[in-house]
């Protein structure tokens, strides 16, 4: 029987088999002794042990079309991050590690910046620019007033989809716009292991329609992506591209560099002052980290 990792906590992954239902399994202990771990997302075929009570276990993982790390998930083909515009204030620098953490593994995103009720439209002016000049999909929403929810779901639509942002963003509110049946769609591992306040959040899928998911993952606080060379860190920033071989030197990482086109864009205004600030704290993190 073949299905869809939808939750995994605790050594138990809660498989969705289409027409079925959900059924709780382990994980056989060739993929440890593998070092294979399942994640949410896996395509995985199963062996029913007991029919009645929905249990079996995995006995093979299909080929991933793309793995991450941070959120932990499989086979997705883009992101959608939520950040609030007010109530928090948007962290700027946690959106832009985001962003290299998916730039790096090559998943398109999509960036919401929610509760636009709270400020006027010109404040998001520069929110606006400053994404869409660096080459991403911006959308604006309110969960309140239910403003640019249908853009959402029609970005949605065909494709598997990990919405991700920091806590108090309304990441949830935005869940619960576009699945009204949110809370309800995994009443079957509910009875399981729970779903009370002080439940730990895991990332789970939800079926929206024939071939589109969404991936809810827990919120995030920080992100760290100093695990690679200084020298990657450019191809990561999309607008940097466009400059790459127009300066002076073969190699340059845009930093202290003479005749540097990037820092002649920046000085000229096609580049974001903020992204830019953002990529040289990066670079002096991955040039300052500890080596083992």
């Amino acid at each position: 029987m073949h299905g869809k990792i939808i939750k995994g906590i605790a050594g138990f992954y809660y498989v969705h088999v289409v027409h079925s239902g959900i059924y709780e399994c382990k994980a056989k202990g060739i993929f440890r002794n593998k070092k294979i771990k399942p994640l949410v997302g896996d395509n995985v075929e199963i062996d029913i042990i007991d029919e009645e009570k929905r249990i079996g276990n995995i006995v093979e993982i299909a080929e991933r079309t793309n793995e991450l790390i941070r959120p932990a998930v499989a086979n997705i083909d883009q992101s959608l991050v939520v950040f609030a515009v007010m109530r928090p204030d948007p962290n700027i620098n946690l959106l832009d590690r985001f962003l290299v953490m998916m730039e790096r593994q090559d998943v398109p995103v999509i960036i919401c910046f929610n509760k636009v009720d709270l400020v006027p439209e010109e404040e998001l002016i520069e929110l606006r620019d400053t994404y869409v000049n660096a080459g991403y999909h911006v959308i604006f929403t309110s969960t309140l007033n239910g403003n640019g929810v249908e853009d959402v779901k029609r970005i949605l639509i065909g494709k598997t989809t990990a919405f991700a942002g920091p806590s108090g963003v309304g990441k949830s509110s935005m869940l619960n716009a576009i699945i009204p049946d949110a809370n309800s769609e995994t009443g079957g591992i509910s009875e399981k292991i729970g779903r009370g306040k002080n439940t730990t959040r895991h990332t789970e899928i939800f079926n929206l329609e024939d071939e589109t998911y969404i991936m809810d993952t827990p919120g995030f606080t920080s992100l760290y992506t100093n695990d690679f060379e200084k020298e990657e860190l450019k191809w990561y920033f999309p607008e940097f591209r466009e400059y790459e071989g127009k300066c002076r030197f073969n190699g340059c990482i845009h930093e202290n560099e003479p005749d540097c086109a990037v820092k002649d864009a920046l000085e000229e205004g096609k580049i974001s002052e903020s992204r830019y600030k953002n990529y040289l704290q990066m670079l002096d993190e991955i040039k300052n980290r500890k080596k083992y």
